[in-house]
């Protein structure tokens, strides 16, 4: 008695310990899901995302401290706009991100940013008549505001004597608006003005000539009161030049906020109305509620009062994800978002997991109640579970480390979602399963748990048994085909590369009434633009392409537009330089060689190389058969489908692990059994898993594709069509792949772990059929 009474209190003691975790987990994160908001993207909340990169000149080299420099320059500028909450950090050791809430025409705020604010002043020696070219260093020839050519000698003033400058009108002068400027050392703006004062008035010399950025602003003549060699003393002076508001505003602001160390280039500009954020996060919040009320549904169907249990751990599961959002200080982005609701999906699958162990365990007869069942469940599932979860965080890492702007929020998001679900099904479903069996009632009624059957799915499988790898050739041959198909799409149709990876400009326009794409081609064309790509968006929406234009051509693109649609509103503007599409197409591709790499090492390591190779060629086989299908519809490629594409390989390799798990498992209780056979019979015990999970997903990607809005439809359908090629390669291309690398190689070795043993009694199963297939 007091035998079992210690037992039961060490039984319990795990139980209390994850009981307690949970709780903590829980509270912690209701906490800050309270108290700390998550910061929104640009493209949920609108405004201007403007990415500069720091160039070098002849003098100073563009580095970290010469970029952190820069830095401070430019937030001085941009808080003298009076942008609300504006953002602003350094990426690498030459990128600066600025973020601009609210702002939606990038226009001035990406010349106020870019200017250099060289500013300096010069003494003018006389007209610019001789050649430039031969003249001492330091000297220059520059045209004044008439465009009349000056002379101009070495700078007695630069940007570093400025004390402060500041716009002022002055209605009685008639001078208007103008910019008064303080230098710091008032001597040497009297020792400049006294020496002009020394020439008679109209002769060039008595002039003094401002300039910014290479370019004379103002060139005024010394008055004639001022004496020569006096100068004009206090060390301040006014810029005129019929300036409006704007510009003595902007002026003031560049000369006051100081010079940038080096110059800047604008190599990516992003601006999404606020309305297309609003209609994102309506969006996706009713693709949450509606894809999770039917996953929801789908699993209390099949799963009963376990599956009631599972929904309840997931809505904590999306707790603890918003909070690890919180916490981190993460930017929830569009794609992020889809990430957020996409992951509710992935949650399901651990869950699933466990129920479907459970089952076998329950009908094994071997079990004497339902807790020993689900706790079998738990223990059998954990190394597919952490195998599949692993492989994801590999490709979550791999988004974050090369990827840039949105895509890297959904790297964030998935891999904080990964964690989430684990913590959910590995811990709270448990504690909760586990009190949930333990009760007398539930003892009384093992229907009630989902456990006591083996579900449909299981029970038509063991009826018939087929023998899926008795010919494995044949699905590599089927694989094969549909390879060849998705090759020549990318051969015939090409591929339709993003701005992200080609550079350029990309708009979008909500008009007020449908527009014909070819009518608005020809208008552009008309318009001077040729070569813009043009396609409708939604019911009254037009994307325009080109290669990359000024703000000046963009505002007259957005005229053209708005006349052939009855008014036009921007809704997107992205501006990506060429240096960075070639920059994030590379990386693209270094993404996708590095996850396949490190899937195949990953692999390697817990499976034996011949599953790790299947798995990667299983995984090389989605990509190139997803990249042909949007091929074929001409589709985008761009940094959203890039972040798709590695969802899918995330997919595909969960499942494929789940069957290598499985197979692990098997031949290492009947090590000599033939591989084809261990394989078969692995597949057919992982099936309902793989059939439950993917219905659960497929709910949440078709409430993405029907209800997430145009934003989100490429992104849902290029994840559908991934997981049913990943599903489908996972079982019946990597598997058969294992099995002739296996014969290739010889066979005849055990599966690591696996001991010397004899067969396995298979008393308490369905007598198998041989298959045909290489010897171990």
């Amino acid at each position: 008695m007091g035998t079992c009474a210690l037992l039961e209190a060490s039984v319990k003691r795990p139980a209390r310990v994850r009981a307690l975790f949970a709780l903590a987990v829980i509270a912690v994160s209701v906490f800050v899901a309270v108290t700390v908001p998550v910061r929104l993207g640009l493209d949920l909340r609108g405004g201007t995302q403007i990415v500069l990169e720091t160039r070098s000149t002849e003098t100073l080299k563009a580095d970290a401290e010469a970029t952190d420099r820069t830095l401070e320059v430019l937030r001085g500028r941009i808080d003298a706009l009076g942008v609300a909450e504006p953002t602003i950090v350094r990426s690498g050791d030459q990128r600066i991100i600025v973020e601009l809430p609210g702002v939606q025409d990038p226009r001035k705020a990406a010349d106020v940013l870019g200017r250099t604010a060289q500013l300096s002043v010069h003494p003018v020696k006389g007209p610019g008549t001789g050649d430039a070219k031969k003249l001492p260093q330091g000297e220059r020839v520059l045209p004044d505001e008439s465009g009349e050519r000056l002379h101009l000698g070495e700078a007695a003033l630069s940007g570093q004597d400025v004390k402060s400058a500041e716009s002022r009108f002055d209605p009685q002068s008639g001078a208007g608006w103008h910019v008064t400027v303080d230098f710091e050392d008032g001597k040497g703006w009297a020792r400049l003005t006294g020496e002009a004062a020394c020439h008679p008035a109209g002769d060039p010399q008595r002039r003094v000539a401002i300039v910014l950025d290479n370019k004379i602003i103002s060139s005024p003549q010394v008055d004639p009161s001022v004496a020569c060699g006096a100068g004009i003393t206090g060390g301040s002076t006014q810029i005129t030049g019929s300036f409006t508001s704007d510009e003595a505003k902007e002026l003031a602001l560049l000369v006051h906020g100081g010079a940038l160390p080096v110059p800047v280039e604008t190599v990516e500009q992003r601006t999404v109305g606020p309305t297309l954020g609003a209609e994102a996060i309506r969006a996706s919040a009713w693709a949450a509620v509606v894809g999770t009320a039917l996953t929801a549904l789908f699993v209390i169907v099949v799963y009963r009062l376990m599956g009631l249990l599972a929904i309840v751990a997931l809505l904590c599961y999306g707790l603890i994800s918003y909070a690890g959002l919180a916490a981190l200080g993460a930017t929830l982005t569009l794609p992020g978002l889809a990430g957020f609701v996409l992951a509710i999906g992935m949650a399901v699958d651990a869950n699933v997991l466990v129920f479907e162990r459970a089952r076998e365990e329950y009908a094994k007869r071997n079990r004497p109640s339902g807790r020993s069942a689900l706790t079998a469940g738990f223990k059998g599932a954990f190394s597919a579970i952490a195998d599949s979860n692993v492989t994801t965080l590999i490709a979550a890492a791999l988004l974050f480390v090369l990827a840039s702007g949105p895509v890297k929020g959904f790297g964030v998001t998935l891999g904080i979602g990964v964690l989430a679900s684990m913590i959910s099904a590995l811990v709270i479903t448990r504690v909760l399963a586990e009190f949930a069996v333990a009760r007398r009632w539930v003892h009384r009624r093992p229907a009630v748990t989902g456990l006591a059957s083996v579900g449909r799915v299981r029970a038509y499988l063991t009826r018939r048994d087929p023998q899926l790898m008795r010919r494995p050739r044949r699905w590599l041959a089927v694989s094969a085909v549909v390879l060849a198909v998705a090759a020549a799409g990318m051969v015939v149709r090409g591929l339709n590369f993003g701005v992200e990876f080609t550079g350029g400009r990309l708009i979008e326009y909500s008009t007020g009434q449908t527009v014909d794409p070819d009518r608005a081609r020809a208008a552009l064309a008309d318009a001077g633009f040729p070569q813009a790509v043009v396609q409708s968006s939604g019911d009254n929406g037009l994307t325009v392409r080109t290669e990359e234009l000024t703000n000046e051509e963009a505002v007259k693109v957005a005229e053209t537009v708005a006349e052939v649609g009855g008014g036009a509103e921007k809704v997107r503007d992205e501006l990506i330089g060429p240096s960075l599409g070639d920059e994030l197409r590379r990386n693209a591709l270094l993404a996708l060689g590095l996850a396949l790499l490190a899937q195949l090492l990953y692999l390697a390591v817990r499976f034996r190389w011949m599953f790790g190779a299947g798995a990667v060629a299983a995984l090389a086989h989605d990509v190139v058969i997803l990249t042909g299908i949007f091929a074929w519809l001409g589709k985008p490629i761009d940094g959203v489908f890039l972040a798709a594409l590695l969802t899918v390989i995330g997919y595909s390799v969960n499942d494929s692990v789940v069957v290598f798990d499985r197979i692990r498992e098997l031949w290492r209780k009947d090590a000599k059994a033939p591989l084809a056979q261990v394989t078969n019979r692995a597949i057919l015990q992982t099936v309902p898993r793989t059939v439950n999970t993917g219905i659960g997903v497929i709910f949440i990607l078709a409430a993405l594709a029907l209800l997430g809005g145009d934003s989100l439809t490429d992104f849902a359908l290029a994840l559908l069509i991934g997981m049913v090629v990943g599903t489908y390669s996972s079982v019946l291309t990597a598997s058969p792949l294992a099995i002739e690398l296996d014969a290739r190689a010889g066979g005849g070795k055990r599966p690591r772990g696996a001991a010397p043993r004899k067969p396995a009694p298979r008393t308490a199963e369905r007598p198998q059929h041989t298959a045909t297939g290489p010897q171990v």
